[in-house]
């Protein structure tokens, strides 16, 4: 089901962002369906490659989208276990993240500019802070869930675990609330619909892609962002009906109010100064470590 409904989904769940943003600026904004539409132009558009670059500047969209579908054969959807389940696939799917930004890096450096050098190196420092604050998140769910498989700890995540262990998944939550703020280039850490040249991180990156590139870029972003809010979607909405219908819908519907939030969010906040974002992300992983702490305690379930 995640290989299905988040290529599907994805651009969608975008543009519910980008509707809640205009509606609570009081403007029309644009249709929900016009990420589909710019995706359907830029890949029929060609693409124009610096003489400065070599394949590795076009194999990092590749490699992104690439990593993006892999972890969505990871992802549990509404109860049921993903593609690709076993335990320690939490690790993967960390690193498969992990790498689809190493390969943008690597991208954005192969250009020889110095300004998308300069996106690439706050990337790599953002990503830094973020990736262990994932990790510590993922850590504190396998240890209330006694297990280290994504399938199974989103099984587990029910009413009956929020009951025992209230503390560290409220702390988790909120912590993985930052994480994907941040990995996705969100206010308060990043503006993605900001064209203002000292403050663009993840933008600056990708000025030289074009065509059928940047679709592989920005469907990539879609999908990742997907993968974040299907994992917190699965911890805040614990709704288990025992109907594979019903469950997939109801964390669906779980996304779609996450999306919704983010809208809130950026509507209502102004993006950090840069000196101050890797303070909040340090925050957030103080948040992982404290949720981590807790699940360890002497009151964690056995």
């Amino acid at each position: 089901m995640q290989l299905l409904a988040g290529p599907l989904l994805a651009p969608l769940l975008v543009g519910l962002v980008r509707r809640t943003k205009a509606s609570l600026a009081g403007r029309r904004g644009d249709p929900l369906l016009q990420v589909y539409t710019d995706l359907w132009k830029l890949a029929r558009k060609g693409a124009v490659y610096s003489r400065t670059t070599t394949w590795v500047f076009r194999g990092g969209p590749v490699v992104g989208l690439s990593c993006a579908l892999a972890a969505l054969t990871l992802l549990p959807m509404g109860g049921s276990p993903g593609l690709v389940a076993f335990p320690g696939d939490l690790l993967l799917l960390a690193g498969v993240l992990a790498l689809a930004r190493f390969a943008m890096i690597l991208a954005a450096l192969d250009t020889g500019s110095a300004f998308e050098g300069m996106g690439a190196s706050r990337e790599a420092w953002f990503g830094a802070l973020a990736e262990p604050a994932l990790l510590l998140c993922l850590a504190a769910l396998a240890r209330v869930a006694h297990s280290g498989s994504l399938s199974r700890i989103e099984v587990a995540l029910g009413p009956g675990a929020w009951a025992a262990s209230s503390g560290t998944l409220a702390l988790v939550s909120v912590a993985l609330l930052g994480v994907l703020l941040a990995e996705n280039s969100r206010i308060p850490f990043d503006d993605p619909a900001t064209h203002l040249e000292l403050t663009m991180v993840h933008e600056a990156m990708v000025l030289d892609h074009g065509g059928p590139d940047l679709a592989f870029i920005e469907l990539a972003a879609a999908l990742k962002l997907w993968v974040f809010a299907s994992v917190l979607a699965g911890l805040i909405m614990p709704l288990r009906t025992g109907s594979a219908i019903f469950d997939d819908l109801a964390q669906i519907v779980g996304i779609a109010v996450i999306g919704i939030a983010l809208g809130v969010v950026e509507s209502t906040m102004a993006r950090l100064r840069l000196l101050r974002v890797p303070q909040l992300l340090i925050g957030v992983g103080v948040l992982a470590i404290l949720g981590v702490m807790l699940a360890s305690g002497p009151g964690a379930p056995r």
